[in-house]
Protein backbone atom coordinates (compact mmCIF):
# COMPACT_ATOMS: atom_id res chain seq x y z
CA UNK A 1 0.00 0.00 0.00
CA UNK A 2 0.77 3.60 -0.70
CA UNK A 3 1.04 5.47 2.67
CA UNK A 4 0.75 8.50 0.76
CA UNK A 5 -2.83 7.81 -0.24
CA UNK A 6 -5.27 9.61 2.01
CA UNK A 7 -7.52 7.14 2.06
CA UNK A 8 -8.31 3.16 1.35
CA UNK A 9 -10.60 0.97 2.14
CA UNK A 10 -9.39 -2.70 3.05
CA UNK A 11 -11.00 -6.41 2.79
CA UNK A 12 -8.85 -8.52 3.50
CA UNK A 13 -7.69 -8.74 7.51
CA UNK A 14 -4.56 -10.22 6.59
CA UNK A 15 -3.28 -7.01 4.35
CA UNK A 16 -4.83 -4.39 7.50
CA UNK A 17 -3.70 -6.37 10.45
CA UNK A 18 -0.14 -5.60 8.68
CA UNK A 19 -0.65 -1.84 7.77
CA UNK A 20 -2.27 -1.45 11.52
CA UNK A 21 0.77 -3.00 13.32
CA UNK A 22 3.28 -1.26 11.31
CA UNK A 23 1.12 2.39 12.00
CA UNK A 24 1.57 1.42 15.91
CA UNK A 25 5.24 1.28 15.44
CA UNK A 26 5.93 4.27 14.02
CA UNK A 27 3.02 6.45 16.44
CA UNK A 28 5.23 9.21 18.01
CA UNK A 29 2.50 10.83 20.47
CA UNK A 30 -0.35 8.18 20.85
CA UNK A 31 -2.25 5.52 20.19
CA UNK A 32 -5.63 4.62 20.92
CA UNK A 33 -7.52 1.44 20.10
CA UNK A 34 -11.73 0.53 20.67
CA UNK A 35 -12.64 -2.82 19.45
CA UNK A 36 -15.98 -4.88 20.63
CA UNK A 37 -13.24 -8.15 20.75
CA UNK A 38 -9.62 -8.41 21.16
CA UNK A 39 -9.07 -12.36 21.57
CA UNK A 40 -6.19 -14.26 23.41
CA UNK A 41 -4.97 -15.76 20.13
CA UNK A 42 -1.77 -15.08 17.93
CA UNK A 43 -3.38 -11.87 16.41
CA UNK A 44 -4.25 -10.63 20.01
CA UNK A 45 -0.70 -11.16 21.10
CA UNK A 46 0.82 -9.36 18.36
CA UNK A 47 -1.38 -6.42 18.40
CA UNK A 48 -0.79 -6.44 22.25
CA UNK A 49 3.45 -6.62 22.14
CA UNK A 50 2.97 -4.39 19.45
CA UNK A 51 0.98 -1.68 22.28
CA UNK A 52 3.54 -2.79 24.92
CA UNK A 53 6.09 -1.38 22.46
CA UNK A 54 5.34 1.82 21.72
CA UNK A 55 4.00 2.39 25.59
CA UNK A 56 7.75 1.34 26.29
CA UNK A 57 9.37 4.13 24.09
CA UNK A 58 6.91 6.54 25.49
CA UNK A 59 3.90 6.89 23.19
CA UNK A 60 0.60 7.62 25.29
CA UNK A 61 -1.35 4.31 24.77
CA UNK A 62 -5.11 3.82 25.69
CA UNK A 63 -7.17 0.23 25.28
CA UNK A 64 -10.78 -0.10 25.22
CA UNK A 65 -11.88 -3.23 24.85
CA UNK A 66 -15.96 -4.16 25.37
CA UNK A 67 -16.10 -6.35 28.54
CA UNK A 68 -18.39 -9.07 26.97
CA UNK A 69 -15.95 -9.30 23.90
CA UNK A 70 -12.91 -9.50 25.85
CA UNK A 71 -13.86 -12.21 27.85
CA UNK A 72 -10.50 -14.16 27.23
CA UNK A 73 -8.13 -11.25 27.51
CA UNK A 74 -9.41 -9.81 30.80
CA UNK A 75 -7.11 -11.91 33.34
CA UNK A 76 -3.34 -10.94 32.85
CA UNK A 77 -2.72 -10.70 29.08
CA UNK A 78 -2.18 -6.95 29.38
CA UNK A 79 0.54 -6.74 32.15
CA UNK A 80 3.09 -5.58 30.62
CA UNK A 81 1.44 -3.10 28.43
CA UNK A 82 0.08 -1.75 32.10
CA UNK A 83 3.21 -1.83 33.68
CA UNK A 84 4.65 0.06 30.33
CA UNK A 85 2.38 2.51 31.24
CA UNK A 86 -0.39 2.03 29.03
CA UNK A 87 -4.36 2.24 29.74
CA UNK A 88 -6.49 -0.78 29.74
CA UNK A 89 -10.02 -0.44 30.52
CA UNK A 90 -13.20 -3.11 29.93
CA UNK A 91 -16.24 -1.20 28.81
CA UNK A 92 -19.32 -1.63 31.11
CA UNK A 93 -18.55 -4.97 33.59
CA UNK A 94 -21.60 -7.22 33.33
CA UNK A 95 -23.65 -6.98 36.22
CA UNK A 96 -25.98 -9.24 37.55
CA UNK A 97 -29.11 -7.89 38.76
CA UNK A 98 -32.84 -7.71 37.94
CA UNK A 99 -32.18 -5.66 34.94
CA UNK A 100 -29.05 -7.99 33.74
CA UNK A 101 -30.91 -9.95 30.47
CA UNK A 102 -30.96 -6.53 28.93
CA UNK A 103 -28.24 -5.18 30.66
CA UNK A 104 -25.66 -7.32 29.57
CA UNK A 105 -26.61 -6.39 25.60
CA UNK A 106 -25.96 -3.01 25.91
CA UNK A 107 -21.91 -3.80 24.24
CA UNK A 108 -19.74 -1.37 23.02
CA UNK A 109 -19.27 -2.36 18.66
CA UNK A 110 -17.13 0.24 17.97
CA UNK A 111 -14.16 -0.43 16.17
CA UNK A 112 -11.64 2.28 16.09
CA UNK A 113 -7.78 2.72 15.71
CA UNK A 114 -6.05 6.75 16.43
CA UNK A 115 -2.85 6.89 15.80
CA UNK A 116 -0.50 10.45 16.53
CA UNK A 117 -3.88 12.71 14.68
CA UNK A 118 -3.01 11.14 11.28
CA UNK A 119 -3.94 8.11 10.92
CA UNK A 120 -7.79 6.57 11.81
CA UNK A 121 -9.06 3.26 11.20
CA UNK A 122 -12.80 3.11 11.40
CA UNK A 123 -14.72 -0.09 10.07
CA UNK A 124 -16.12 -3.99 10.81
CA UNK A 125 -13.32 -5.57 11.84
CA UNK A 126 -12.32 -7.32 15.25
CA UNK A 127 -8.87 -7.62 16.70
CA UNK A 128 -9.04 -11.85 16.11
CA UNK A 129 -7.51 -14.66 14.52
CA UNK A 130 -10.58 -16.55 14.08
CA UNK A 131 -11.83 -13.68 11.04
CA UNK A 132 -8.60 -13.75 9.20
CA UNK A 133 -10.60 -15.29 5.97
CA UNK A 134 -13.43 -13.01 6.48
CA UNK A 135 -14.42 -10.36 4.10
CA UNK A 136 -14.53 -7.28 5.96
CA UNK A 137 -14.96 -3.81 5.73
CA UNK A 138 -12.16 -1.37 7.33
CA UNK A 139 -11.06 2.79 5.93
CA UNK A 140 -7.96 3.63 6.69
CA UNK A 141 -7.67 7.63 6.69
CA UNK A 142 -4.46 9.47 6.71
CA UNK A 143 -6.24 13.05 7.15
CA UNK A 144 -7.43 15.71 9.71
CA UNK A 145 -10.50 13.91 10.73
CA UNK A 146 -8.48 11.69 13.42
CA UNK A 147 -8.49 14.52 16.23
CA UNK A 148 -12.54 14.29 15.89
CA UNK A 149 -12.67 10.48 16.20
CA UNK A 150 -10.08 11.08 19.12
CA UNK A 151 -12.99 13.43 20.76
CA UNK A 152 -15.08 10.16 20.33
CA UNK A 153 -12.86 7.88 21.40
CA UNK A 154 -12.11 9.84 24.71
CA UNK A 155 -15.74 10.29 25.38
CA UNK A 156 -16.06 6.16 25.15
CA UNK A 157 -13.26 6.02 27.64
CA UNK A 158 -14.50 8.36 30.20
CA UNK A 159 -17.77 6.60 30.52
CA UNK A 160 -16.54 3.56 30.14
CA UNK A 161 -17.91 2.02 33.76
CA UNK A 162 -20.99 4.46 33.61
CA UNK A 163 -24.48 3.41 32.83
CA UNK A 164 -26.37 6.81 33.33
CA UNK A 165 -25.07 9.46 31.63
CA UNK A 166 -26.41 12.30 28.67
CA UNK A 167 -27.66 10.05 25.58
CA UNK A 168 -28.45 13.20 24.04
CA UNK A 169 -24.46 14.68 23.82
CA UNK A 170 -23.08 10.94 23.46
CA UNK A 171 -25.06 11.07 20.68
CA UNK A 172 -24.77 14.12 19.09
CA UNK A 173 -23.42 14.36 15.47
CA UNK A 174 -20.12 15.63 14.51
CA UNK A 175 -19.78 17.04 11.26
CA UNK A 176 -16.18 17.45 9.25
CA UNK A 177 -15.89 18.51 6.04
CA UNK A 178 -17.78 16.37 3.49
CA UNK A 179 -18.13 13.64 6.41
CA UNK A 180 -20.73 12.97 9.56
CA UNK A 181 -19.77 10.78 12.25
CA UNK A 182 -23.23 9.45 13.60
CA UNK A 183 -23.03 7.52 16.89
CA UNK A 184 -25.83 5.37 18.29
CA UNK A 185 -26.10 4.19 22.43
CA UNK A 186 -28.76 1.96 23.73
CA UNK A 187 -31.71 3.73 23.27
CA UNK A 188 -34.83 2.91 21.68
CA UNK A 189 -36.38 6.50 20.95
CA UNK A 190 -32.77 7.39 19.73
CA UNK A 191 -31.59 5.37 16.74
CA UNK A 192 -29.44 7.90 14.57
CA UNK A 193 -27.81 5.72 12.87
CA UNK A 194 -31.11 3.58 12.03
CA UNK A 195 -32.63 6.82 10.89
CA UNK A 196 -29.77 8.37 8.59
CA UNK A 197 -29.66 5.09 6.49
CA UNK A 198 -33.59 5.79 5.73
CA UNK A 199 -32.39 9.61 5.12
CA UNK A 200 -30.00 7.90 2.59
CA UNK A 201 -32.46 5.27 1.40
CA UNK A 202 -35.29 7.98 0.93
CA UNK A 203 -32.99 10.27 -1.29
CA UNK A 204 -31.73 7.72 -3.33
CA UNK A 205 -32.54 8.22 -7.10
CA UNK A 206 -30.72 5.55 -8.84
CA UNK A 207 -29.22 2.52 -7.14
CA UNK A 208 -28.77 1.55 -3.38
CA UNK A 209 -25.91 -1.25 -2.13
CA UNK A 210 -25.85 -3.00 1.46
CA UNK A 211 -23.22 -5.27 2.70
CA UNK A 212 -24.35 -6.51 6.13
CA UNK A 213 -23.34 -10.04 8.02
CA UNK A 214 -26.82 -9.42 9.72
CA UNK A 215 -30.27 -8.19 8.34
CA UNK A 216 -32.80 -7.55 10.69
CA UNK A 217 -34.30 -4.72 9.79
CA UNK A 218 -37.07 -2.67 11.42
CA UNK A 219 -40.67 -1.45 9.86
CA UNK A 220 -39.42 1.85 8.80
CA UNK A 221 -36.61 0.58 7.19
CA UNK A 222 -37.97 -2.30 5.32
CA UNK A 223 -40.99 0.42 3.86
CA UNK A 224 -38.25 2.48 2.99
CA UNK A 225 -36.44 0.12 1.08
CA UNK A 226 -39.85 -1.16 -0.44
CA UNK A 227 -40.50 2.54 -0.91
CA UNK A 228 -36.86 2.65 -2.67
CA UNK A 229 -37.72 -0.13 -4.81
CA UNK A 230 -40.99 0.93 -5.84
CA UNK A 231 -39.76 4.48 -7.61
CA UNK A 232 -37.37 2.83 -9.72
CA UNK A 233 -34.32 2.37 -7.03
CA UNK A 234 -32.15 -0.74 -8.16
CA UNK A 235 -31.56 -2.24 -4.29
CA UNK A 236 -28.31 -5.09 -3.88
CA UNK A 237 -27.92 -6.47 -0.49
CA UNK A 238 -25.33 -8.74 0.06
CA UNK A 239 -25.27 -10.95 2.90
CA UNK A 240 -23.35 -13.99 3.62
CA UNK A 241 -25.00 -17.28 2.66
CA UNK A 242 -23.63 -18.78 6.15
CA UNK A 243 -22.58 -16.07 8.85
CA UNK A 244 -20.86 -16.86 12.61
CA UNK A 245 -24.54 -16.73 13.78
CA UNK A 246 -27.02 -19.36 12.46
CA UNK A 247 -29.70 -18.08 14.65
CA UNK A 248 -29.51 -14.49 12.86
CA UNK A 249 -29.83 -16.68 10.00
CA UNK A 250 -32.50 -18.84 10.34
CA UNK A 251 -34.62 -15.42 10.96
CA UNK A 252 -33.64 -13.26 8.57
CA UNK A 253 -35.17 -15.59 5.89
CA UNK A 254 -38.32 -14.76 7.20
CA UNK A 255 -37.94 -11.03 5.63
CA UNK A 256 -36.14 -12.16 2.63
CA UNK A 257 -39.36 -13.25 0.59
CA UNK A 258 -41.33 -10.44 0.99
CA UNK A 259 -38.96 -8.19 0.25
CA UNK A 260 -37.70 -9.80 -2.69
CA UNK A 261 -41.26 -9.95 -4.04
CA UNK A 262 -41.04 -5.59 -3.58
CA UNK A 263 -38.35 -5.72 -6.04
CA UNK A 264 -35.16 -6.07 -3.33
CA UNK A 265 -32.35 -8.10 -4.33
CA UNK A 266 -30.21 -10.48 -2.15
CA UNK A 267 -27.45 -11.95 -2.92
CA UNK A 268 -25.35 -14.58 -0.76
CA UNK A 269 -21.84 -14.35 -1.04
CA UNK A 270 -20.13 -17.87 -1.10
CA UNK A 271 -16.53 -17.26 -0.17
CA UNK A 272 -16.04 -18.13 3.64
CA UNK A 273 -18.24 -14.92 5.75
CA UNK A 274 -19.17 -11.62 4.36
CA UNK A 275 -18.36 -9.55 7.85
CA UNK A 276 -18.39 -6.14 6.04
CA UNK A 277 -20.93 -3.23 7.05
CA UNK A 278 -21.15 -1.04 4.15
CA UNK A 279 -24.12 1.26 2.56
CA UNK A 280 -23.61 2.77 -0.73
CA UNK A 281 -26.33 5.31 -2.71
CA UNK A 282 -26.21 6.35 -6.33
CA UNK A 283 -22.93 4.70 -6.10
CA UNK A 284 -21.86 8.50 -3.88
CA UNK A 285 -23.07 8.55 -1.01
CA UNK A 286 -21.41 5.89 1.57
CA UNK A 287 -21.83 4.82 5.06
CA UNK A 288 -18.52 2.52 6.63
CA UNK A 289 -18.36 1.47 10.24
CA UNK A 290 -19.42 -0.86 12.85
CA UNK A 291 -23.29 -0.76 12.53
CA UNK A 292 -24.72 -4.34 11.17
CA UNK A 293 -29.00 -3.97 9.79
CA UNK A 294 -30.27 -5.50 12.60
CA UNK A 295 -32.35 -4.67 15.81
CA UNK A 296 -29.59 -4.94 18.24
CA UNK A 297 -26.92 -2.90 16.89
CA UNK A 298 -29.63 0.02 16.49
CA UNK A 299 -31.13 -0.49 20.36
CA UNK A 300 -28.63 -1.95 22.10
CA UNK A 301 -25.36 -1.39 20.92
CA UNK A 302 -22.86 1.39 20.94
CA UNK A 303 -22.29 1.61 17.37
CA UNK A 304 -20.20 4.51 14.73
CA UNK A 305 -20.51 4.86 11.32
CA UNK A 306 -19.13 7.71 8.76
CA UNK A 307 -21.45 9.08 6.63
CA UNK A 308 -20.12 11.03 3.24
CA UNK A 309 -19.72 11.49 -0.33
CA UNK A 310 -16.18 11.83 -0.75
CA UNK A 311 -15.70 11.03 -4.33
CA UNK A 312 -12.08 9.05 -3.54
CA UNK A 313 -13.74 6.58 -0.62
CA UNK A 314 -16.93 6.47 -2.28
CA UNK A 315 -15.34 4.62 -5.63
CA UNK A 316 -13.46 2.19 -3.22
CA UNK A 317 -16.85 1.53 -2.17
CA UNK A 318 -18.09 0.74 -5.61
CA UNK A 319 -14.89 -1.78 -5.95
CA UNK A 320 -15.67 -3.45 -2.96
CA UNK A 321 -19.33 -3.92 -4.02
CA UNK A 322 -18.40 -5.72 -7.42
CA UNK A 323 -15.54 -7.37 -5.89
CA UNK A 324 -18.37 -9.23 -3.05
CA UNK A 325 -20.45 -9.32 -6.42
CA UNK A 326 -18.29 -11.85 -8.28
CA UNK A 327 -18.06 -14.47 -5.32
CA UNK A 328 -22.28 -14.24 -5.05
CA UNK A 329 -25.36 -16.25 -6.03
CA UNK A 330 -28.96 -14.69 -6.41
CA UNK A 331 -31.77 -15.44 -3.66
CA UNK A 332 -34.65 -17.63 -5.66
CA UNK A 333 -37.87 -16.53 -4.67
CA UNK A 334 -39.29 -20.24 -6.07
CA UNK A 335 -36.83 -21.78 -3.06
CA UNK A 336 -38.04 -19.76 -0.57
CA UNK A 337 -41.52 -20.09 -1.06
CA UNK A 338 -40.59 -24.03 -0.85
CA UNK A 339 -38.27 -24.44 1.97
CA UNK A 340 -39.25 -26.93 4.26
CA UNK A 341 -41.62 -26.82 6.77
CA UNK A 342 -39.33 -27.01 9.89
CA UNK A 343 -37.53 -23.72 8.71
CA UNK A 344 -40.87 -21.85 8.55
CA UNK A 345 -41.63 -23.13 12.24
CA UNK A 346 -37.79 -22.18 13.57
CA UNK A 347 -38.73 -18.93 12.22
CA UNK A 348 -41.74 -17.88 13.31
CA UNK A 349 -40.08 -19.21 17.16
CA UNK A 350 -37.16 -17.17 17.15
CA UNK A 351 -39.25 -14.12 15.72
CA UNK A 352 -40.39 -12.75 19.23
CA UNK A 353 -36.34 -12.94 19.98
CA UNK A 354 -35.20 -11.00 17.02
CA UNK A 355 -34.30 -8.08 19.27
CA UNK A 356 -31.91 -9.38 21.12
CA UNK A 357 -30.13 -11.51 18.51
Amino acid sequence: MDKTSQFQLFSDPWKYYAIMLDDIASAKEFVYLETFRLANDVMGERFRDKLTRAAESGVEVKLLIDYWGGSSVRSGFFDKLIKAGGEVRFFKKIKYNFDFFTRSHRRNHRKLLLIDNKISYIGSSNITGYNLNWRESVLRMQNNITPIFKKSFLQDFKIYNRYIFSKAYYTRPIRHENFEIVRDVPLITRKKINNKFIEYIKQAKKSIDIETPYFLPGFMLRKSLMDAAQRGVEINIFLPKKSDVNLIDILRNKYLGPLSRKGIHFLFYESNNLHAKLFLADKKHFAVGSSNIDYRSFRYMFEIMLFGSHPDIAQQVVQHVDETRKSTIPFIYGQWKNRPPIEKFFEWLLLPFRHLL
